[in-house]
């Protein structure tokens, strides 16, 4: 498979004009070295028709790194916000810099995945699994959504690598705010648990699911389930699912 250098252009474009933005950190650093890493990838194997494959690498190489990556285990320590409340507002940039919020959904339902990492092996498989459904979530008139810690520069690197097409926002700065917000932080781990909202058109939750293990994927026909299930039924005020 061949890069598309066009693509490749516009994300250093926007490195470029977000990179200032960040404060000094070993976040921003690493950062800044895997862009470095990349740009010289991508000279080495030549401007005119680059290709990871001239240089020993291929794109399949990239997407695999996750089956490499510590194990991410543990239990959940959370509990879901009830049903029937309001959800949250939020104001979150995806890997375009491109403000969105819940308000950015109004009148449509909306399913809010917090997820612990990208790159990570779990979120991989979860959010691979989501982007091959897709269009089960498109029939239902159903947006999907991911939310994690990561910046927004990881965002771009992981859905880019992965082909995920659906928005990841960045809970980056402050950081974990957002999975504050929805009860689903672990302030000891720095990340949030593998976790998941149904919001309806009007804002108010329909559904909360916190993985009892962070190392489970929600069973992604039960959510199917749900969604066919709240579709159209009333809302029980202050109840819990």
């Amino acid at each position: 498979m061949d890069f598309q250098p066009s693509r490749l252009e516009q994300l250093s474009t926007d490195f470029a004009a977000l990179a200032p933005k960040l404060t000094d950190s070993p976040e921003k650093q690493a950062l800044s070295l895997l862009h470095g890493m990349i740009q010289e990838l991508w000279r080495t194997a030549g401007q005119a028709h680059p290709s990871v494959e001239s240089f020993g690498a291929t794109l399949d190489d990239l997407k695999r790194l996750h089956e490499h990556a510590p194990a991410m285990e543990g239990d959940a320590i959370s509990t879901p916000l009830s049903v029937g409340t309001q959800a949250p507002d939020f104001r979150l940039k995806d890997a375009g810099g491109r403000e969105v919020g819940l308000a950015s959904y109004a009148g449509k339902t909306v399913v809010l995945v917090f997820y612990p990492l990208d790159w990570s092996p779990g979120c991989s498989k979860q959010l691979d699994l989501y982007q091959q459904e897709l269009s089960e979530f498109e029939r239902r008139g159903v947006e999907i959504v991911g939310i994690s810690v990561d910046s927004l520069y990881s965002h771009g690197a992981w859905g880019a690598a992965r082909g995920l097409s659906m928005p990841l926002l960045a809970d980056f700065n402050p950081k974990g705010e957002v999975a504050r917000r929805y009860n689903v932080w672990r302030e000891a781990d720095g990340f949030s648990e593998r976790a998941l909202y149904i919001v309806d058109g009007a804002g108010v939750i329909r559904y909360g699911h916190v993985s009892p293990k962070l190392q489970h994927v929600p069973d992604i026909y039960e959510l199917f389930d749900k969604l066919d299930e709240l579709s159209g039924a009333p809302v029980a005020a202050g109840g819990r699912e």
